[in-house]
């Protein structure tokens, strides 16, 4: 036989290999997708719905039976899926038209439909198709017997294929082994037999035109966004796979592919998953609503603590449907504790409240929390809190329970920072790692729901998961490691998904670090810390007003000296009890003019910012929220914010009544009332002698501001009864 004849049938031979799949039937009516799986957990849930999504027909295997398979995720086994397939197959095995998958359903997702995937098997031209990896796994000894490959993964994988019927069922009849004997093994071997191999006609997906196998190939798959959808693509072979699987410790992976894909792939926003499986409580009355225990741990010393806890009676959901729960391990805050106690108590007359007086660790005082939900088969959610959330969205609760998740926690973070209360992804040694999108989530520039790994600080649990999935196992307690980490690391090795949501504006963490409860009143130390909490406690509630509504809120009751809110009645307070705590009152015209750098005309009965040490967070409120006042009331002007004299003046009628007629060592002054006239005293208020114009009832918060130097001249009028106090600042000097 001449070369030319030879060559001629061994191309005509490899045609009518290629195009044996082509001449099939292969229509998404003769497809028949088959899993397995014994519970449907939130891993096999997620399989399903992007089974939905795509249109494709599965039967699953084994569903409540017990699983006899051995412990897959670490070491062989799972020879009872074949087993379970090689009965379903023989159903099948007459069928020449249709083409079944088997896939894992706990760790794989659809990222494309039935029409996608016939395809790309018909162009693969061959029987049966086995996914592939770049491990050899479970026996090493066998890579040598592979057939080479010159581009893509060289090794068998089980976890998916594809076949004809007939020849898959043909494969699957052979097996005779036990329940915990190794599947991979059992196709290996039938692969790596030549005879067989090419019986079946079998190949692997070695460019992962179908499959991909995320185990060692992690930094190979890339979403790829597009205007309508979104797809995982593989970079090294430019291929969009049809089928994602989290095969060995890549779940967490597949877990953050599968917020994208494809239950999100008509992708808009930057949208995460977004389920139908909402529960609406609209209608519902507040005596039918869950049951809620909410667990709140105070374990070390936080800033607003007041706030905190007063947020936790402005929720909007029924107390009578709330179990309180509070473990405070911090002396400071026994007195908050007390004072919330006082007010409240009629509202959560079953609240258990212990103190730093048990000496219980937060390991213990968690379990003990969530302990109790879990014995109570009415405790339909767990909702744990910690003291550093400021939850200013009332309705959290009600949002967190209708996203209808097993574990959900509201997105929070630092204002103005990337910390925040979850991780994206996991290092290898199970810490933090940033995932590619966690700074557009902590940003709100793609908004979804999210699977991830980590949650912390504030979270809600559904009481039917603790008592079933979660019943035995030791959430908390688990010694050399911290209690946030062993209860992400539970919840994950149960297989269960932990979810952040971002669909909301849920509130945001307060930084603790700094915290310095030596101090008075602490909190006034922390605009740079918690800049919004400080606003929120310190400033006038009708400040922003002014950049609004500047007729309303803004008066002139002299020429040029406006008149305008600045602090809140607290921060009034809060000064004045700081400055009398000090108590290191300088004496009037006795004064030592050092400690005012001698820009003080008039020496006063005072104390500076600087005795206090509150220099630099005055400095702050002045850039903050003096400057842009002042740039509105007087064009052209922009202030540097900048003073030397910062001080808080006390007048009585025995000390010091009144202060004489004086220019301010200023380009510009602010005086901001600290108390209330015809309560706390009698007379005051200020003179400006050049336009012989009087401010005689100042209103407590409410900050004069006038020019310093040249036209303002300017006496302090007489107190005549009580104390008044009043804080000064002589801006750019």
């Amino acid at each position: 036989m001449s070369s030319w004849r030879i060559l001629c049938l061994a191309a005509l031979a490899f045609f009518q290999s290629s195009t044996s799949a082509e001449k099939r039937r292969l229509s998404p009516e003769n497809l028949l997708v088959i899993t397995a799986a014994t519970e449907e957990t939130d891993g096999f849930q997620r399989f399903m719905r992007t089974a939905r999504e795509f249109n494709y027909t599965v039967k699953v295997l084994g569903l409540g039976e017990d699983w006899k398979g051995g412990d897959v995720a670490r070491t062989v086994g799972g020879g009872q899926k074949v087993r379970w397939l090689k009965k379903e197959l023989l159903k099948h095995s007459d069928n020449k038209d249709l083409v079944v998958m088997f896939v894992d359903s706990y760790d794989v997702i659809f990222a494309s439909g039935p029409e996608e995937l016939l395809s790309k098997f018909s162009r693969l031209g061959h029987q049966v198709v086995f996914s592939a990896e770049g491990f050899c796994w479970p026996d090493q000894r066998l890579a040598s017997k592979y057939p080479e490959v010159h581009s893509g993964k060289r090794y068998l994988n089980s976890g998916g294929f594809i076949g004809f019927a007939a020849d898959l069922s043909a494969i699957v009849q052979q097996w005779k082994y036990k329940d915990n004997d190794d599947d991979q093994l059992f196709y290996t071997r039938i692969f790596l037999d030549k005879t067989q191999r090419t019986k079946f006609n079998i190949t692997l997906d070695h460019r992962s035109r179908i499959f991909q196998n995320l185990n060692g190939a992690v930094d190979e798959v890339v979403l790829k966004f597009e205007r309508a959808k979104v797809r995982a693509r593989n970079v090294a072979y430019d291929t969009l796979p049809v089928i994602i699987h989290g095969n060995g410790p890549t779940k967490l992976q597949l877990n953050y592919l599968g917020n994208y894909v494809p239950t999100a792939w008509t992708y808009e926003n930057g949208c995460g998953i977004c389920d139908d499986d909402l529960l609406f409580f609209t209608d519902v009355p507040d005596e039918e609503l869950p049951l809620v225990y909410v667990a709140v741990f105070i374990e070390h010393a936080t800033p607003f603590m007041e706030e905190f806890l007063d947020r936790l009676t402005t929720l909007n959901y029924p107390t009578d449907r709330i179990r309180l729960f509070i473990h405070n391990n911090v002396v400071y805050h026994e007195r908050h504790i007390q004072k919330f106690w006082e007010r409240y108590r009629a509202l959560f007359p079953d609240a258990l409240l212990v103190g730093p007086e048990e000496d219980l660790k937060e390991d213990k005082a968690r379990t003990m929390a969530v302990e109790a939900c879990k014995k109570d088969p009415e405790c339909d959610y767990y909702f744990s809190i910690d003291s550093d959330v400021a939850l200013t969205n009332p309705d959290t609760l009600r949002i967190l329970i209708e996203e209808n998740k097993s574990v959900i926690a509201p997105m929070l973070s630092k204002h103005g920072k990337l910390w925040s209360n979850f991780w994206g992804a996991l290092s290898p040694e199970g810490y933090y790692s940033r995932s590619e999108d966690y700074i557009e989530i902590v940003q709100g520039k793609r908004i979804g729901l999210w699977n991830v790994p980590y949650i912390t600080q504030a979270y809600l649990i559904k009481g039917s998961m603790l008592r079933s999935k979660l019943s035995q196992v030791s959430l908390y307690v688990d010694d050399g490691m911290d209690p946030d980490m062993v209860f992400c690391r539970s919840i994950r090795d149960q297989g269960v998904f932990m979810f952040v949501s971002n669909r909301d504006e849920f509130g945001r963490l307060v930084a603790s670090a700094n915290f310095n409860t030596s101090r008075l009143h602490p909190d006034m130390w922390q605009i740079f810390d918690n800049p919004m909490d400080w606003k929120e406690k310190y400033v006038h509630e009708n400040y922003s007003k002014i950049f609004e509504d500047e007729k309303s809120f803004v008066e002139q009751p002299c020429p040029d000296v406006y008149w305008f809110p600045a602090f809140s009645e607290k921060m009034c307070d809060h000064l004045v009890e700081t400055m009398e705590d000090y108590g290191e009152w300088s004496g009037g015209s006795h004064k030592d003019e050092r400690l005012a750098g001698g820009y003080e005309n008039v020496p006063t009965v005072d104390i500076h910012m600087n005795q206090i040490g509150f220099e630099k967070e005055w400095l702050k409120f002045l850039k903050e929220y003096i400057a842009p006042v002042t740039e509105k009331l007087y064009p052209g002007y922009y202030p540097k914010a900048q003073a030397i004299m910062n001080f808080v003046v006390r007048y009585r009628p025995d000390e010091q009544p009144s202060l004489r007629p004086h220019h301010d060592s200023s380009t510009f002054t602010i005086n901001i009332a600290l108390n209330n006239k015809g309560v706390d005293y009698e007379g005051g208020g200020c003179k400006f002698l050049r336009y012989d114009c009087k401010v005689e009832s100042p209103r407590k918060g409410w900050s004069f501001m006038h020019p310093g130097r040249l036209t303002h001249y300017h006496e302090g009028l007489p107190t005549t009864r009580g104390t008044r106090y009043i804080m000064v600042s002589f801006v750019d000097p």
